[in-house]
């Protein structure tokens, strides 16, 4: 996506988040920002092939590194070291408790490169620092609605200011669904494919009802009642009713939303007076389900509705 603005996270997130011992940093976690999602494990710049070399990616040094520099000569050792600290690496993480000999945190002082350590196994490590970097470094908008998780699918309402979103988040939590954001929701892009919605930290938990004001969902039915986060896997629209207007009446129209890149499926729902739209979107949320779980109702009574119609002739 062209024109995407950069996020960044903090040093200093990371060694909490991981529990990484500091060997040394150049100034403090809280000022050294990380922007890229990807790491790198300088297997060949430590041979010396630095072709598409990328210094802004967390460089992370394990057993077969260590290996191939514990091979070396004193001399070779050291001038491979050099030259890759000299390259400034936005971070150097040791990991499996492998020693960090003085030799590369005298470099790293030099040079003025975070030089961290882990106990974690290299592969294991990796996978979560990427999987951490992807969430906190995706990109993102925020939208005006509400998502609730229904039945494990994660819900976003949309619709005009007034429409019923927040009272119907509300009537859902009561029967046992979870809110996740009222009023602004941030969307997050973790993947190709998904989607992922959490509330501003000011507002979490909070709904605003007319009439009555600004609510606290947790407290008011505990913990169970809400969720942090939640990954965006169907889209209504809530609209008021039309007269004359014609709505989907079989399911046979297959639509999508475009979030971020993303297609994400997605229905109308006219709402009136009298209409149950929790009820409504707890069914929309289980067959939603059963869609991705390979069965769609409509075209299977399309397909009897066809047999029929040609047994008749």
């Amino acid at each position: 996506m062209e024109n995407e603005e950069l996020y960044t996270v903090a040093l200093s997130q990371i060694i909490s988040e991981f529990s990484l011992t500091e060997s040394y940093l150049p100034r403090p976690a809280s000022e050294i920002m990380i922007s890229c999602p990807r790491v790198n494990r300088p297997g060949l710049p430590l041979c010396g092939f630095y072709d598409h070399y990328e210094n802004f990616r967390i460089q992370i040094i394990g057993k077969v590194e260590h290996l191939y520099l514990s091979q070396l000569t004193p001399e070779l050792r050291t001038q491979s070291l050099r030259r890759f600290f000299a390259s400034n690496p936005v971070a150097v993480v040791v990991t499996t408790s492998l020693p960090i000999s003085r030799e590369a945190r005298t470099l790293a002082e030099e040079y003025g490169v975070p030089l961290l350590g882990t106990s974690e196994p290299t592969s294991e490590f990796m996978a979560a620092m990427i999987a951490f970097l992807n969430l906190n470094l995706a990109p993102r908008i925020t939208r005006h609605g509400v998502l609730v998780e229904i039945y494990g699918e994660g819900v976003l309402l949309l619709g005009d200011s007034g429409v019923g979103k927040s009272e119907t988040a509300i009537e859902l939590v009561k029967r046992g669904h979870r809110l996740i954001a009222d009023d602004a929701v941030e969307i997050k892009r973790v993947s190709a494919k998904t989607l992922v919605g959490a509330a501003p930290e000011i507002i979490r938990h909070y709904v605003e009802l007319r009439g009555i004001g600004i609510v606290d969902v947790r407290r008011l039915f505990g913990m169970g009642a809400v969720k942090m986060s939640e990954k965006i896997d169907l889209i209504i629209n809530l609209e008021n009713w039309v007269e004359g207007k014609m709505y989907d009446r079989l399911g046979l129209d297959s639509e999508t939303t475009e979030i971020l890149g993303i297609e994400i499926p997605s229905i109308t729902i006219p709402v009136r007076p009298g209409r149950n739209l929790a009820i409504i979107l707890e069914i929309a949320a289980m067959n939603n389900r059963q869609k991705k779980m390979g069965y769609n109702t409509a075209e299977e009574f399309n397909k009897r509705l066809m047999e029929h119609m040609g047994a008749g002739i």
